[in-house]
């Protein structure tokens, strides 16, 4: 489990993942040393798997965000899941219980790019698309309390 101090680190880091080793022990109240050592134990326990970059899909022309949902046809499901993988305007995707096998969210240029995509997929599998209006809660932490 993750202590106070972990907990800590954590919600700074996500809010700054770029932030200094020393900016970031100043702002737990800890020493650097031991600010890089329980970065070192977070990562070694799997609790940190990465520090990541956020974009800006916009401003890299891809005006339109979609979530599909994914129905492979008999047989197709290993196909389907190799199609989805080798997309690469499919930046997320999960394979889900429930009536579909797959919900994927996309970042395309156009309506044009998306059907493309969609027809490639729809050769496979039943798809169901939503475009994404708004995004009112962003990627973010989980609650990091006490776990009891």
């Amino acid at each position: 489990m993750i202590d106070d101090l972990d907990r800590r680190l954590l919600n700074i880091l996500s809010a700054n993942a770029r932030i200094s080793l020393k900016e970031l022990a100043q702002e737990a109240g800890i020493s650097s040393p031991s600010t890089a050592d329980r970065l070192r134990r977070l990562e070694d326990r799997g609790v940190i798997t990465g520090f990541t970059v956020g974009i800006n899909p916009a401003a890299l022309g891809y005006s339109l965000q979609a979530v599909v949902r994914v129905r492979p046809m008999p047989g197709m499901l290993h196909v389907v899941e190799k199609l989805i993988q080798d997309t690469p305007e499919i930046v997320e995707c999960d394979k889900v219980t429930g009536d579909d096998c797959f919900i994927a969210k996309l970042l395309v240029r156009d309506m044009e790019q998306l059907d493309t995509i969609l027809d490639r997929i729809a050769e496979r599998a039943e798809t169901n698309t939503s475009i994404v209006k708004s995004s009112p809660v962003k990627r973010r932490l989980p609650p990091l309390g006490s776990g009891k």
